[in-house]
């Protein structure tokens, strides 16, 4: 019987779709974003966040490495995880303070795969952006992955499965998952500026930076949350096989 292929194409076009959008409505801007930007952390902080993310990092490799040997089939899904993250978090709008502010795109991912897993993907996504379309930069690379890559992903899978057993709604724990995600990058982004630069002390900075992002992050948040839920209504309908491996994982690999 001949295997249909529809599901793996549509993935495919749905990727090609998202990129293609940002390209036309996005274009590379200044590096003026959530992404800490180029030389502006000071350079012992920008090493210690370096240093704070390899372990992550290597973590999440040796889980990649190991879920694509074992399965091989969920290659697409992992490269339309990047591509989600990639498309989302490169969508810029203006903050109140000429900065701007974007979806992360990275709760999918970590539902799916794991935050461990995430930490390769999501830092993948932030050296294309700081190489590519000047958005972040290399210094700051490791503070830009802690916030987005790390602790987004990792609040996005304990809150996906801290819902789901209250509600029992994947739909319900896909949203909190998804937008409170968002909202904990945001939350580490605030507490790392106040940490480089507190004024006048680390508390009050970061009320003043975390202020600046909620105003625009608050409604991106829930933005994102609805659609990823899309998303994954539409992995579950054409999927469903990928999603049943998914499940079939063990627990040791930080996946479903």
């Amino acid at each position: 019987m001949r295997k249909n292929n529809r599901p793996r194409k549509a993935l495919s076009l749905f990727a090609m779709v998202g990129l293609s959008t940002y390209l036309i409505l996005g274009g590379a801007a200044p590096a003026q974003a959530m992404h800490i930007m180029e030389g502006y952390l000071p350079l012992a902080w920008a090493l210690f966040w370096w240093l704070a993310f390899v372990p992550f990092f290597a973590w999440g490799l040796r889980s990649l490495v190991k879920i694509t040997k074992e399965n091989p089939d969920l290659k697409l899904l992992l490269a339309l995880s990047g591509a989600f993250a990639f498309v989302l978090s490169a969508l810029k709008i203006p903050s109140v303070t000429g900065s701007c502010s974007h979806p992360t795109g990275t709760g999918l991912g970590a539902v799916l795969f794991g935050p461990s897993i995430m930490s390769v993907l999501g830092s993948m996504v932030l050296v294309f952006q700081a190489l590519l379309l000047a958005h972040g930069g290399l210094t700051t690379l490791g503070a830009n992955a802690m916030s987005m890559a790390v602790a987004g992903p990792f609040a996005a899978y304990w809150i996906y499965h801290l819902v789901l057993r209250t509600s029992g709604s994947y739909g319900v724990a896909i949203f909190c998952a998804a937008a409170l995600g968002d909202l904990v990058t945001y939350v580490v982004t605030a507490m790392q500026l106040s940490l480089a630069f507190p004024s006048p002390t680390i508390f009050t900075s970061f009320v003043k930076f975390g202020g600046i992002f909620a105003v625009t992050q608050v409604p991106l948040a829930i933005s994102e949350g609805l659609l990823t839920v899309l998303v994954w209504n539409w992995l579950r309908q054409y999927n469903s096989e990928e999603l049943n491996t998914l499940k079939s994982i063990s627990v040791r690999n930080n996946v479903l």
